[in-house]
């Protein structure tokens, strides 16, 4: 299949924003209004949007109504930010997003993942694997939390299908995606991947897919023009 690419959108407060390696301090585009943005990437026909509500990352607090602001614009929501339970993950399911991604409460415990799976099921799922220096990084990417090993292993056990594999180091940098843990993650896992973390042109892209990857989650590339949005439309339809 070809490689879908899904426009991000990180919401700061109210206003869509791009951080650098997702330090606060470090934005390094300003994109206003997030439902605008939505329905600009859902006039270039993309199937979905990767949604991060940035502040519920880092605190701990998830905003059922901001999805609820953006569902049913056109695309698809995958929600990201401040989930900490099934119980979270179903309110933003019925807000209106299509998946979830669970980060820092999928590794909360060693059953954590098997936790979410049995709660949620596999399809809306997605756990992220926030990765710099071979470690996992959770709390909106402030604190160590596991080896990627063991990471993937957790996965493998719950049986889990689709994973987000962030590049810390390269988010928000447009220095490339690092393609060797890409490839490593799809290799050893045999989960879909979603690939994220310094994505800047077509050739990024192609790489992505040599790699093994499901799609690219895009955000700074897109609002500077560096990708086209033409690329957002499928190529075919499912």
């Amino acid at each position: 299949m070809a490689l879908q690419v899904i426009p991000a959108v990180d919401v700061l407060g109210d206003s869509a924003a791009r951080l650098e390696q997702g330090d606060f301090d470090r934005v390094v585009a300003e994109a206003g209004d997030p439902v605008a943005l939505v329905e600009k990437f859902s006039a270039a026909r993309a199937r979905m949007v990767h949604v991060v509500d940035l502040e519920g990352a880092r605190d701990g607090r998830m905003r059922p109504e901001l999805i609820e602001r953006l569902a049913g614009r056109g695309p698809g929501i995958q929600a990201s930010g401040g989930i900490r339970s099934v119980d979270d993950a179903r309110a933003l399911l019925r807000a209106g997003a299509s998946r979830v991604v669970v980060g820092t409460a999928a590794f909360a415990t060693r059953d954590a993942i098997v936790h979410l799976v049995a709660g949620l099921g596999t399809a809306p799922l997605v756990i992220a694997l926030d990765v710099r220096d071979g470690t996992v990084r959770t709390a909106g990417w402030t604190e160590e939390s596991l080896p990627l090993d063991e990471a993937i292993s957790r996965c493998a056990v719950a049986g889990v299908e689709r994973v987000l594999c962030t590049a810390i180091d390269r988010d928000g940098t447009l220095a490339g995606p690092d393609v060797e843990l890409l490839r490593s993650v799809s290799e050893r896992t045999g989960m879909a991947v979603l690939a994220a973390g310094g994505i800047s042109s077509e050739d990024d892209l192609a790489a992505v897919e040599e790699a093994g990857c499901e799609a690219a989650i895009v955000g700074r590339a897109l609002l500077e023009g560096r990708i086209p949005l033409s690329r957002l439309a499928p190529q075919y339809d499912f």
